[in-house]
């Protein structure tokens, strides 16, 4: 059985839950998100816990347990907190803008790029390097974050281009000069 799925989830006051067999809909102040849980699961709600369990002892029903456990997690903390991902933009001419919801990334091309959100994700910038993308879904937000790195990803030698905050880029050390 699995470690992560064992644990119950405990439901905020906020956070309203719905179950109906396999689909799960969960509502709060940071918006509302609803997802079909694959086979091999059950899912049930006492009082302000919910509790996933494999149906049988099979493996693809064990391998789901805790998967389904996570994604129902995920939901609620969404919901409740919502999930942010921070961008920094590095080198110079290389900025971003946030035209009404459309993110205007320009990182080095003859063509600024433009990055148009998906319903419940938004953007903000913050001196015109930081990029945030804040949302309750986190497989989206984490999603549009990749999207927006893939632009223009840190290259190793001077570091230049688009990374996560915190991200550690490996350098390089380039061509040494004759001897």
């Amino acid at each position: 059985m699995s470690r992560i799925g064992k644990s119950p989830i405990t439901v905020p006051e906020k956070v309203a839950v719905t179950l109906d067999g396999l689909s799960v809909k969960v509502k709060g102040p940071k918006g509302e998100l609803s997802r079909t849980l694959p086979d091999g699961v059950t899912i049930s709600q006492v009082e302000n816990t919910i509790v996933v369990a494999p149906t049988t002892d099979k493996r693809k029903s064990r391998e789901r347990h805790g998967l389904c456990r996570t994604l129902v997690a995920n939901m609620i903390e969404g919901v409740s907190k919502g999930y942010t991902r921070k961008l920094e933009i590095i080198g110079v001419g290389s900025r971003a803008q946030v035209k009404g919801k459309t993110l205007i990334v320009s990182a080095g091309y003859s063509h600024p790029v433009e990055v148009i959100p998906p319903a419940g994700i938004t953007f903000s910038v913050e001196n015109n390097t930081n990029v945030t993308v804040t949302g309750p879904d986190k497989e989206l937000v984490g999603n549009e974050a990749a999207k927006i790195r893939a632009i223009r990803p840190p290259e190793p030698y001077k570091g230049k281009g688009i990374k996560y905050e915190g991200e550690r880029i490996v350098r390089k050390a380039g061509k040494s000069g004759k001897k």
